[in-house]
């Protein structure tokens, strides 16, 4: 389990690729950040949750990156010399910053926007629809394994834009990123939940109802459920979430 609040950043130093294998050594710019850090240990790299094989020295580390991992995240275009973000796995009784990450990326996203006003940054991030479902405005996601907040949706464009603070830019590598670049993201699993429990649901009803539609009528039916669907349940998203949590 992670928090979302990037501890440090790191260089990779190496990428060793074996027959659906990759290794990547990687370098800590903090020298405290391994300490007490074992072979087994769980790190989240780029928001990616990755096993340490091997521990050279109290800065240089080696971690193993499955196919699976490689197929749905950044970690595929890595190169030596790259930057990334690194965070330990959370403590028992850690003060949690951002929210419970789980290390699991679900999709990539591609900046196509970056505005820089003074002291902070605009990032528009463009994702595929079947994601897209579970991001809403004020809600909240991983993004190279931090935990940010969603500033507003463009439903039409697929994308979402974050707001990135001085303090953000200085502890994470988003400062180096530029429009065409990806990132890797794990959408908040609550909000998964929520948004399919909504989608299933309403979807029951109306197949109660499909058996008394001619077929034409079924299909006009079920493309008007999945427009509904995209426009209603993300506008709905911040109230469905806040009643949930008032009966906590």
């Amino acid at each position: 389990m992670f928090t979302g609040i990037v501890q440090d950043i790191a260089t990779i130093k190496a990428i060793n690729d074996l027959d659906g294998l990759r290794t990547i050594t990687l370098y800590f710019e903090d020298p405290n950040f391994s300490d007490g850090l074992a072979i087994g240990a769980s790190v989240a790299v780029d928001g990616v949750c990755l096993t340490v094989s091997k521990i050279y020295d109290q800065q240089t580390v080696d971690f193993d990156i499955m196919l699976q991992s490689l197929r749905i995240t950044t970690l595929v275009d890595a190169k030596v010399g790259s930057h990334i973000n690194v965070e330990r796995s959370a403590k028992e009784g850690a003060e949690i910053g951002g929210h419970i990450l789980s290390g699991h990326v679900d999709c990539r996203g591609k900046i196509i926007e970056i505005q820089k006003p003074p002291n902070n940054w605009m990032v528009k991030i463009e994702m595929s629809p079947e994601w897209m479902r579970y991001i809403f405005s004020k809600g909240f996601l991983a993004i190279n394994g931090a935990s940010l907040t969603v500033s507003d949706v463009d439903a039409e464009r697929k994308s979402f834009d974050i707001w990135l603070i001085p303090e953000t830019l200085r502890r994470t590598t988003f400062s180096e990123k530029k429009v065409g670049d990806f990132v890797n993201i794990e959408i908040e699993r609550s909000t998964q939940i929520v948004v399919d429990g909504v989608r299933t649901a309403v979807a029951e009803q109306v197949r109660l109802l499909l058996p008394n539609l001619a077929a034409e009528q079924q299909l006009k039916m079920e493309v008007q459920l999945e427009k509904i669907m995209e426009l209603r349940v993300p506008s709905l998203m911040p109230r469905i979430m806040n009643n949930r949590e008032d009966h906590q």
